[in-house]
């Protein structure tokens, strides 16, 4: 089911649509209660594009419903130098570019998983050091062949505060590390520096609603504390303070040791006899990564807190929820809730541990489950450690914290409160223990403001579908499909094995052939793009709907000649499995199809005029309805008309000897649109040039395009330079006609 948001939180439907609607990597951030897990599982449930979610660590991970970074890259353990180095031999703890990719152990499913990545999410990413975001982007580029681009143009959404406590480095690490970054925060990675993210924060906070509280938050977060700010916090400085009984205080201390002993003392305190309950663990799940106790004690009277949030419509408690246990009868436990007479029955919780695949069939990465941890989702909450309070909401807490504050644990400690309150200090907060990082704060000052984004985001949209379109004739995935299906046969045991290489050897090459003649139409369109708009998208719409022609005309003669070929194969004994992956082959030219048509939708669109913005939401739902729809519900229903239908129906009528008028006039369209409908058949062939442009005229075009020296021309200086004797149509055929010819001598 979608998640629902806040329509009138302008930032957060912006930071969606920079999401789905472009290519830019984005770091989301916010402060604490600003919805930052919201917007991570928005964007699980709402893009269309194929995305991995991913954590620094086991229990981040699990939290955000991902895998761990070094599962899914099968990072080595170490440090990591960005640079190719000789001295670093493979005993030392220290990676390189040259030992990474060396030692990687990528299967082809994983290699696979990589190719097919478009989006990478990573959670709780101030948790991330610099040089480990340097080894993703080093693995990515080269499985992925895009050396020249960051994470190999995979689109990186980083999640996180900031403000909140530092990655850990060891001092011997650092040592070595700092030669290479300022600091260990991630965005001081090299590969950002190339191309920094998009910095957006959240503003609208759910959590704090006192402003006097917000104020002294933000003043922590930036540096700018006054002593009215601490005399504030002060006032609830109440040192020895004791709880009373129906008081659900937790205690937030810097130290592992101290919070257990605080949550031990209470229990035994308490009178009644202590049961245990274990969590039932199936699977693989790493102990590191358990999201909760795997032995909860409890007894009744314990105070207890929700470690995850209520689902369904009544949603009883949030993650950080203090409750007390009123009583335990065998297997099932009862809370109540603070300021709620009523008990309520615990239900566990299951948490699964995934990993991740691509699916070629439906071409989506999907979620595997390979183990499961359930548990009831409480633990004693008398105390807890400020870290492991991160992204925790609480009433009332008691802050223990003594002299041993770090930077960011004072800002962590604070903003885990709902309001001032509900805040009691054991200790005084001193202005030197709340300094933030100045290598935070200077990050910070790449934000921008509302209207600033918005530019943004419109240009960032047009880029993304001008860049979808270069794209479109991107060959290498088909070319390296059809190369591993032919590479394939060495190992198959298949009837009539001679006759299905060659056959797939004719096929290999005419898709070669193809990606040559690919790679010279994206160069092209890569020239024409800077000035497309100029006059309006025309000449390049005339290009991309040649260029479309031919390759769907080249698409259909492979998707014939696989479905031939199983139908010739089929029949014989021992063939059902070679069969089973010819199928799998015969999706290559269908997807490349639909992509090829998805173009033709976009530039239509830019020629028309329609925003970049609601192009892109054609798309989307374009994409939604393909989802929606199964494969049965297809076979079980009309299909609708193809795009290239119409344009075959136009054909006819052109061939039975009617003019552009008579044909628009026919079919009740404009003369420009049957225009566009006939003139790609030039470039495949299927119309004579002759039937279009007399002999002479074509003549003086073909010279006309050659004086203006090169491919990269538009039709606006090409009209003024042949005068009113030539039509925009006439024109257009001709360089129709001219695609026909460099396609006939590639070909030869």
């Amino acid at each position: 089911m979608a998640f629902s948001t806040d329509t009138s939180n302008v930032l957060f439907q912006l930071a969606v649509r920079f999401v789905n609607q472009t290519n830019r990597h984005l770091f989301l951030t916010g402060k604490a209660g600003t919805g930052k897990t919201t917007f991570l599982k928005y964007i699980r449930d709402n893009t269309f594009k194929k995305l991995a979610v991913v954590a620094p660590t086991g229990v981040a991970a699990i939290n955000a419903g991902g895998v761990t970074l070094h599962s899914f890259f099968q990072l080595p353990h170490g440090s990591f130098i960005p640079v190719h180095q000789s001295g670093w031999n493979s005993n030392s703890s220290f990676n390189t570019p040259h030992t990474l990719l060396t030692n990687l152990r990528l299967n082809n499913d994983k290699k696979r998983l990589l190719q097919e990545l478009e989006l990478l999410i990573i959670d709780e990413v101030s948790m991330l050091r610099a040089d480990i975001l340097d080894e993703i982007d080093c693995i990515l580029r080269h499985v992925r062949r895009k050396q020249w681009e960051p994470f190999g143009g995979v689109q990186m959404l980083y999640i996180g505060d900031l403000f909140q406590l530092p990655p850990v480095t060891k001092s011997e690490e650092w040592d070595v590390l700092r030669q290479y970054y300022r600091s260990p925060f991630f965005f001081e990675a090299q590969a950002l520096q190339q191309k920094p993210p998009l910095y957006l924060e959240l503003k609208k906070i759910y959590r704090q609603h006192e402003q006097e509280f917000i104020s002294v938050l933000n003043n922590i977060r930036n540096n700018t504390t006054t002593d009215e700010d601490l005399n504030l916090l002060h006032k609830h400085y109440l040192p020895g303070y004791e709880r009373a009984e129906n008081e659900n205080y937790i205690t937030l201390t810097t130290h592992n040791a101290r919070a257990d002993t605080i949550n031990q003392q209470q229990l035994n305190r308490l009178p009644g006899e202590l049961i245990e309950f274990r969590a039932e663990v199936s699977g693989d799940f790493n102990e590191r990564a358990f999201p909760a106790d795997q032995l909860l004690p409890l007894k009744a009277g314990a105070q207890i807190m929700f470690i995850k949030n209520d689902k369904g419509e009544s949603r009883r408690f949030f993650n950080g929820k203090i409750a007390t246990v009123s009583r335990i009868a065998g297997e099932e436990i009862y809370v109540r809730l603070e300021g709620d007479e009523h008990e309520m029955l615990l239900e566990k919780e299951t948490w699964q541990n995934i990993r991740y695949q691509y699916n070629n069939e439906e071409d989506k990465i999907e979620e595997e489950e390979v183990g499961s941890f359930k548990q009831y989702p409480i633990r004693l909450a008398w105390a807890i450690t400020i870290h492991k309070s991160q992204g925790l909401t609480f009433e009332k807490a008691i802050i223990d914290a003594g002299a041993s504050f770090a930077p960011g644990q004072v800002y962590v400690a604070l903003s885990r409160l709902t309001s001032l309150s509900g805040l009691v200090l054991y200790s005084r907060i001193h202005p030197g223990s709340i300094n933030t990082d100045e290598r935070v704060l200077a990050f910070t000052r790449l934000e921008r403001e509302e209207d600033q984004l918005a530019q943004e985001l419109q240009r960032e949209q047009e880029i993304f579908l001008t860049r979808s379109l270069v794209l479109t004739f991107d060959w290498l995935k088909l070319a390296e499909g059809m190369q591993m299906h032919f590479e394939g046969y060495e190992s198959r045991q298949i009837p009539d094995k001679n006759t299905c290489v060659l056959w797939a050897k004719e096929l290999l090459d005419a898709v070669l052939k193809q990606q040559e003649m690919a790679d010279k139409f994206t160069r092209q369109l890569e020239q024409l793009l800077p000035r497309a708009p100029e006059d309006g998208y025309q000449f390049l719409q005339q290009r991309v709907m040649a260029g479309s022609a031919y390759f769907l005309q080249a698409m259909d003669v492979m998707e014939t000649s696989i479905k031939d070929h199983i139908a010739a194969i089929k029949v014989k004994p021992k063939a059902k499995k070679y069969v089973s992956t010819l199928q799998q082959l015969l999706l290559l030219p269908q997807r490349k199809k639909q992509q090829l048509q998805q173009a033709l939708q976009i530039i239509d669109g830019l020629v028309k005029g329609v925003k970049a913005a609601d192009l892109l939401a054609q798309v989307e739902e374009n994409k939604r309805s393909e989802n929606i729809q199964t494969i049965a519900e297809a076979e079980s229903k009309p299909v609708k008309a193809q795009r290239g239908e119409s344009n075959r129906i136009s054909l006819q009528l052109f061939k039975e000897g009617k003019d552009l008028r008579e044909i628009a006039a026919i079919r009740n369209l404009a003369p420009s649109t049957i225009e566009g409908h006939l003139i790609p058949f030039i470039s495949t062939g299927e119309i004579d040039i002759k039937d279009m442009v007399a002999a002479d005229k074509l003549a003086v075009i073909l010279q006309a395009v050659e004086a203006l020296n090169g491919e990269n021309i538009t039709l606006t200086p090409l009209k003024e330079k042949l005068g009113d004797a030539f039509s925009y149509t006439e024109i257009k055929a001709a360089l129709s006609y001219r695609d026909w010819l460099q396609v006939s001598k590639a070909a030869d």
